[in-house]
């Protein structure tokens, strides 16, 4: 049974920083894209980045660009995020997922199978 399990989020000053983790299981983590969603209550899942199972490439929503970093550890099958110059606009529950490849696929949700169950983010001003 495939499991994902984010951690890290929690509350900070616009301006500051966390780094999401998500460990995965279940699965050959490192043969598997992988990506970073974030959703807000009434809104759909919006991807924030993705990255490919070598991580040589990696692809970001245009909100978040230069302010966070995917990254991982296939030797730990961990997935991360920093995320930097927090917004309040960051506010959100965000969730990992896999993908049905090896390559970053794009940000959309039909592109990622399995998904972990979120952790919050709350960036105030």
């Amino acid at each position: 049974q495939v499991q994902l399990v984010e951690s890290g989020g929690g509350s900070v000053q616009a301006g500051g920083s966390l780094r999401l983790s998500c460990v995965v299981s279940g699965l050959l983590f490192r043969v598997y894209g992988m990506g970073w969603f974030r959703q807000t209550p009434g809104n759909e899942r919006e991807g924030v980045a993705g990255i490919s199972c070598g991580g040589s490439s990696t692809r970001y929503a245009d909100s978040v660009k230069g302010r966070f970093t995917i990254s991982r550890d296939n030797a730990k099958n961990t997935l991360y995020l920093q995320m930097d110059s927090l917004k309040p606009e960051d506010t959100a529950m965000y969730y990992c997922a896999t993908t049905l490849s090896c390559d970053v696929r794009s940000l959309v949700e039909s592109n990622y199978r399995d998904w972990g169950q979120g952790t919050q983010v709350t960036v105030s001003s």
